[in-house]
């Protein structure tokens, strides 16, 4: 990526947790960079939808799909122009209706490039993922799962928000050091979940989304896990330094 041109469009599931994150992120560690965070306000399975609805994605790409389906002007502009970068964060969301292991997976394949059609970085079991920790660090991180019982009942953010160690999001990681602890967490757990040893690449992601749902499939849990932070790394490994 080239920093001083670059201008990112940050496309978020939510407006309130999911910006409120990316905008920390970016203000901690200083990173000037254009960027415009959009929320999406609905899940990843309606994009699978609006873009895979006639099975040929290659026919469009997401800026374009997004601005068919905004029905506000100003919003319609921002679909308008170009930018270098494009980042999707989205939940996994296994407890929705429309989840299928196939829509998901398929999206990760075409979503796997931030300077083509995007790239999508997915929390599990969703964005609230990386408050999910007792203390930073937090020893019990790695074997820290969700169920799909609390998903469908509607629970995680409840013993999120219990278990936090602020019992609030806030005053979670608000120095660069505390980022830098739990994003480095965040990109261990993904080695574990892999069981490989850590080295100086980024976990892939794609691996770590089939493990995830093997563990699903075969015993209705998942590690929870934020991957959203890995752009950090990505950007600028020497921010977590």
């Amino acid at each position: 990526m080239d920093k001083a041109k670059a201008k990112i469009l940050i496309l978020v599931e939510g407006p309130r947790t999911d910006t409120r994150l990316m905008e920390h992120l970016f203000r901690v560690y200083g990173i000037d960079t254009k960027y415009e965070i959009v929320s999406y306000n609905t899940n990843i399975y309606v994009l699978y939808n609006e873009m895979f609805y006639d099975g040929k994605p290659e026919d469009m790409d997401v800026l374009q799909v997004l601005k068919e389906h905004e029905p506000r002007e100003e919003r319609k502009r921002i679909f308008e122009q170009e930018f270098t970068d494009i980042l999707l964060i989205f939940d996994l969301d296994p407890q929705d209706p429309l989840f299928s292991e196939d829509k998901i997976s398929k999206m990760t394949e075409y979503f796997s490039e931030s300077t083509d059609m995007g790239k999508l970085y997915l929390n599990y079991p969703m964005v609230e993922a990386f408050y999910h920790m007792t203390s930073i660090p937090d020893p019990e991180y790695n074997a820290r799962v969700a169920t799909l019982d609390e998903l469908r009942g509607h629970t995680y953010k409840q013993r999120v928000n219990a278990e936090n160690r602020n019992h609030g999001y806030s005053k979670f990681a608000v120095t660069h050091e505390e980022c830098n602890v739990v994003i480095r967490q965040n990109i261990e757990k993904g080695w574990h979940i892999l069981s490989e040893n850590p080295n100086d690449i980024l976990p892939n992601t794609d691996l770590i989304l089939n493990k995830q749902l093997v563990m699903l499939r075969d015993y209705e849990k998942i590690y929870v896990l934020c991957t959203c932070v890995f752009f950090i790394a990505e950007y600028n490994p020497k921010l977590l330094k």
